[in-house]
Order: C-alpha cells, then sequence, then structure tokens
C-alpha cells in the first residue's frame, strides 16, 4: 500500500472514499467535518441523520453525493485531555475502523485529513505518527493508495517528518 502526502482540500479530493473528523452527531460542524457536508450537499446530513450518531474511534460510512468521492467515512476522533484519557488508541481506532470500512466497500484509494488536530487539539506531533504507524501497519486486501491530505503547511510537515520516521 502506498502512502502519499497531499496538501489541500479533501473535498477535491477523486477518490473511493474520503474520510470525515467528523463529531460524535454526524451532523456537521467545523473544518473539515462542515466542508464535507456543505461540499456533498443536503443528502449527506439526511443519510447521517439516519445513522444515529457514532461514538469516538468508530466509523460509519455514507454516500459521497455531490463529492468526487463515491463514499464518506465518518470518524469521531478523540479530544486531546492531556493523553491519559486513551486519546492515543482511541486515534489509532479512528484510522483502523476507517480502513476497515473501506475495504469492506472494496476501495482501492482513501484519503484522510488529520483527524482531531483542529478543534479537538491532538497535539500534531503526536497524531501523525499514530496516523502514519497505523496505515502502514494495516493488512490491506483492496487498498492500493492512502493519502493524508493536509490543509496547511505545518501539517503537511508534521506527516512528511512522520512518515520519513517510519521508513
Amino acid at each position: 500500500m502506498e502512502i502519499t502526502l497531499v496538501r489541500g482540500d479533501i473535498t477535491q479530493m477523486k477518490v473511493d472514499a474520503i474520510v470525515n473528523a467528523a463529531n460524535c452527531t454526524l451532523l456537521g460542524g467545523g473544518g473539515v467535518d462542515g466542508a464535507i457536508h456543505r461540499a456533498a450537499g443536503r443528502r449527506l446530513l439526511e443519510e447521517c441523520k439516519a445513522l444515529g450518531g457514532c461514538k469516538t474511534g468508530e466509523a460509519k460510512i455514507t454516500q459521497g453525493y455531490r463529492l468526487p468521492a463515491t463514499w464518506v467515512i465518518h470518524t469521531p476522533g478523540p479530544r486531546w485531555g492531556g493523553g491519559s484519557h486513551g486519546e492515543p488508541q482511541l486515534l489509532e481506532n479512528s484510522y483502523r475502523n476507517s480502513l476497515i470500512l473501506a475495504e469492506e466497500k472494496k476501495c482501492r484509494t482513501i484519503a484522510f485529513p488529520s483527524i482531531s488536530t483542529g478543534v479537538y487539539h491532538f497535539p500534531l506531533d503526536l497524531a501523525a505518527p499514530i496516523a502514519i504507524r497505523t496505515v502502514r501497519d494495516f493488512p490491506a486486501r483492496f487498498i492500493e493508495t492512502v493519502f493524508f491530505v493536509c490543509f496547511d503547511k505545518k501539517t503537511f510537515q508534521a506527516y512528511s517528518s512522520a512518515l520519513n520516521a517510519s521508513r
């Protein structure tokens, strides 16, 4: 499985699935979550309402609607509380459970944002290695390429460092 870093907007990715750094309601919010909901359109919100929310570290899947991606995988990452409340494991679970859903749909390509590092304040220097390691260790059967879509230069640099350190 190839890991590729991209600096840009995840809503523009032409992949089989994009991952939404969602909140537990799955009803939209700020940051990546709000951008995905706006780009996908109202039908995404309607489908999300029927899912009944999602626990932190778990994942649920919907159609992509007006997005170039076929699927949207929604995963609420953990809010940073200092690191002693299981945050690293929950973040790892968010990535792994998203990959499991992508495999179930036989996705060949998937794009991740930097889960939990925005308004949930998970330290970027801790989150990026968890993301890279979880993806690298995942036993993919169908997934060929994983994109990490970094919204800004700081995030791109953190993921680049984590990827280089994992080689």
